[in-house]
């Protein structure tokens, strides 16, 4: 009877252990690469839906400031989408966080759903590094 209670007890640690080291991840959100910290608003934003899914993103920002934002895959229509990149990607650069997420800025006219989902992604990003800067 000892036996198999030390025994049930040794498995259900080592269960533990196993479910604990699973859930000891590191951030994929936030990371830091060449001396900025990048967010990933792919698990962020995963219900932020543009034209036809949702449209993740990497904001880079060094010393509270936004460096660049890259478009991540997406399923969005790449023509509209297209100008989606180039018309409003960079509106945040060299903004101060804090002035980024107060900022007022216009979407693309023709692709409005895709604009409206990222202006939302960029919004999401911004409070989660400054709540976990």
């Amino acid at each position: 009877m000892k036996k198999k209670l030390f025994s049930l007890t040794g498995m259900t640690v080592l269960l533990f252990a196993a479910v604990m080291f699973q859930s000891a991840k590191p951030d994929e959100v936030m990371t830091k690469e060449d001396g900025m910290t990048v967010v990933n608003t792919t698990t962020l934003s995963k219900d932020v839906i543009g034209y036809m899914d949702a449209t993740p993103l990497k904001i880079y920002i060094k010393k509270d400031k936004i460096e660049k934002v890259e478009a991540l895959k997406n399923q969005e229509t790449p023509k509209y989408f297209l100008r989606v990149k180039k018309q409003l990607l960079d509106k945040w650069n060299g903004m101060k966080v804090n002035d980024a997420l107060k900022a007022n800025v216009d979407g693309v006219t023709g692709a409005t759903m895709s604009s409206d989902a990222v202006k939302e992604n960029i919004r999401l990003g911004l409070e989660y590094y400054k709540k976990h800067k």
